[in-house]
Formats: structure tokens, sequence, C-alpha cells
């Protein structure tokens, strides 16, 4: 099981503008920035629900594929997660829908996020 998962950024004020607001639906919230002198001056923020388990740091820019996929609860906190995160300006890659060919009940949407990786999120119960 994966404990916390940190990605560099390009840009950690538009990151942290984008996250805000395409977690937001999925219950997922900034809970903490610790300060940069405890970072060695790098900017550090924390994403979670209880604790924070999704990190962003602007250093060490994360290049290359990838791929991170979050869990919806319901269809409709996906599909607003879609909706915030293209507001927030990602890129669509994927609308709301779904995805049989992995499991006839997999529902799930893709983003670009600011920096090209693909986010998701998926919900793996059976449509109303």
């Amino acid at each position: 099981m994966i404990d916390h998962i940190t990605i560099g950024v390009a840009d950690f004020a538009r990151s942290v503008a984008f996250y805000d607001r395409a977690f937001k639906p999925l219950g997922v919230s900034r809970l903490l920035t610790p300060a940069p002198d405890h970072t060695d001056g790098v900017a550090v923020t924390g994403y979670g629900d209880s604790r924070p388990w999704f990190w962003l740091a602007e250093e060490d820019t994360t290049r290359g594929k990838l791929h991170i996929a979050f869990t919806a609860r319901d269809h409709a906190s996906l599909d607003a997660f879609h909706t915030a995160a293209l507001r927030a300006g990602g890129q669509d890659n994927g609308a709301p829908g779904l995805r049989p060919r992995y499991h006839p009940d997999y529902y799930a949407a893709y983003v670009i996020d600011p920096d090209g990786h693909n986010i998701k999120a998926v919900c793996r119960r059976p449509v109303p």
C-alpha cells in the first residue's frame, strides 16, 4: 500500500490553484504547507482527507509519463472533479463515462494537469 506520493511541479502556485479546485469534489483538500525553513526553502504542500498523502514540491519537476488515479465516492463527485479540473486550467483527456474494457462498473474521467500529468478519478460503483 502507498503511504504518500510527491510530485515535483514547475510552477507551484499554478499547480496549487489547480489541485485546490480539482480535488475539492473528491473530498481531498490541502492540509499542510510547511514553512520554507522546514523544507530547505522548497515550496511544498500536502493534500489528503484525514492526513496529507499527495504532495507537491517546487523542485525536481517530475518528467515523463505520470498517471495517477484517485477514488471518487460516487459518479456525481467524479463528474464534478472533471468539471472543476477543466475550470482550473486542466486539459480534457477523457470525459466522465464507463470504461467497460477495465470492468463493467469502471466509471472514470481523465484530465491533464498543469505539468502534463494524466490525472484520473475512478468510481467502481454501478451506474444508477
